[in-house]
């Protein structure tokens, strides 16, 4: 059986810590990771569709900041797993690693997780939400015992600052060419932010890749966001948004 997929508009995943600073869109629809760690999001804005590719990232020398995260995260899960029939799949859209590591509650969670699978047929999605934690909660089959597999979408950077470019260029290089709007977000968790608008060498090599892109964009130039605990900076158009 087939099933509509979800407007995330209707869910109140817009005014998440992810999309809260984006421009608003009329449709939003979770379409996996074409790339590794990378998200795929279907979207209408302004009656046009779009398709939105979101990478979340954290230095390397602040993983212990994800790390902790995401001890809480699989004990959750786990401990849902543990009470449910079927197989199924938890792809986490985003998460407020710097609100959430004190007040989390695992039970909770994993509560809210069990009551969901329970109304899911196979096939079937539903978005959870629990405090800044959205994610995907779909059911594959039925089975006699449970399983969750959980789908976080972190990327780690191991570069200097400098290499940004070379993460946006690839997600970019997989929409070379579209005849679409294309957006992309990266979404840094960092305490100390990656971007630097005052670096003049990682300006230069991102300047460079925007402007060489829109040249390979058949009707629109894409647009790129920079976004964290500054604000957000789209870097074609140099807007800020704080």
């Amino acid at each position: 059986m087939a099933f509509e997929p979800i407007n995330l508009v209707k869910t109140g995943f817009p005014t998440s810590n992810l999309f809260n600073y984006l421009p608003r869109f009329e449709e939003i629809y979770y379409q996996g990771n074409p790339i590794d760690r990378v998200q795929l999001f279907k979207a209408v804005r302004e009656g046009q569709s779009c398709k939105l590719l979101a990478v979340t990232i954290i230095r390397k020398d602040e993983d212990f900041l994800w790390d902790s995260t995401k001890d809480l995260l699989d004990r959750s899960v786990k401990d849902a797993a543990f009470m449910m029939r079927g197989i199924y799949t938890f792809d986490l859209l985003t998460f407020d690693v710097h609100k959430e590591t004190e007040s989390f509650n695992c039970k909770e969670l994993s509560q809210l997780l069990f009551n969901s699978s329970l109304r899911l047929k196979p096939g079937e999605q539903m978005l959870i939400k629990y405090s800044s934690v959205y994610g995907m909660l779909q059911k594959m089959v039925d089975e006699s015992w449970g399983k969750i597999i959980f789908k976080t979408a972190v990327e780690l950077f191991n570069d200097k600052p400098n290499f940004l470019f070379a993460l946006v260029s690839k997600i970019l290089k997989t929409v070379e060419f579209a005849h679409e709007p294309v957006m992309v977000l990266v979404n840094d968790l960092s305490t100390y932010p990656l971007h630097d608008p005052q670096n003049e060498k990682q300006k230069m090599f991102l300047d460079d890749l925007i402007a060489g892109q829109a040249k390979n964009s058949i009707e629109f130039p894409p647009e790129v966001y920079i976004q964290d605990q500054r604000g957000v900076r789209e870097l074609f158009s140099g807007t800020v948004v704080t």
